[in-house]
């Protein structure tokens, strides 16, 4: 199984967005995938519950939702035989939130706006997921995505250099289209457009699957999952 957590500590980068079209992606690609939400806004709950029945399924935990009688290990646990596990984290995780989504991951994402603000945070936060062993030992890899960029202005400019000084294990870029609007408002991912209107943002997504399909093949992956 791999697991992907989209993470970052300051709200309003666009996880959700990220997690929802991952989800969707591997979903259409056969794999049993699973989307765990974190975000007290349920966002990705609802964006499943919306999803079309012709569609591939995608399994949909509501973590962020009080367990009541039942343990918060019972509520999360995971469908037998998942293939995919996409974590929809919520807003401003404190350490030890950081500390166990990390553990649950192979791999973090991190979204990060074209702004001074956020990429002052996000470069915070980096630096104290460095602290943790599992990502200095590199058991859980980390994913920085540039999201909603607009090319050719001043502060993307801003963000490549910023996102070039970084290490990483992988940097991507995503820009900034109504495409994404318009498949959440359907319960549906970049992917499951019509393939005309959405090749640039398909073109960008590839880059990051495609790392990810090469990360899974790994035999560091193959030996944690063993």
């Amino acid at each position: 199984m791999l697991s992907i957590a989209v993470l970052n500590s300051k709200g309003g980068s666009g996880k959700t967005t990220i997690a929802t079209n991952l989800a969707s992606y591997y979903a259409s690609q056969d794999y049993a995938t699973v989307l765990l939400d974190y975000d007290s806004q349920g966002s990705s709950s609802r964006w499943v519950e919306s999803r079309p029945k012709n569609l591939a399924p995608i399994h949909s935990v509501p973590a962020y939702q009080h367990p009541g009688n039942a343990t918060r290990t019972w509520m999360t646990r995971l469908p037998q035989g998942t293939q995919r596990l996409i974590i929809d984290t919520p807003a401003a995780v404190d350490k030890l939130q950081t500390e166990d989504f990390i553990r649950r991951a192979d791999v973090v994402v991190i979204p990060v706006l074209p702004s001074l603000i956020d990429m002052y945070a996000v470069g915070d936060f980096i630096r104290s997921l460095y602290k943790l062993k599992r990502i200095r030992t590199q058991q859980t890899h980390v994913a920085v995505i540039a999201n909603r960029v607009r090319e050719h202005t001043l502060i993307s400019k801003s963000l490549d250099e910023f996102i070039g000084q970084l290490t990483l294990s992988f940097s991507g870029k995503l820009r900034d289209t109504q495409n994404y609007v318009k498949a959440a408002e359907r319960g549906v991912g970049i992917c499951d457009l019509q393939r005309a209107q959405v090749k640039q943002d398909l073109e960008q997504w590839s880059t990051l699957l495609a790392w990810l399909d090469d990360f899974e093949k790994s035999p560091l992956l193959a030996a944690q999952s063993a």
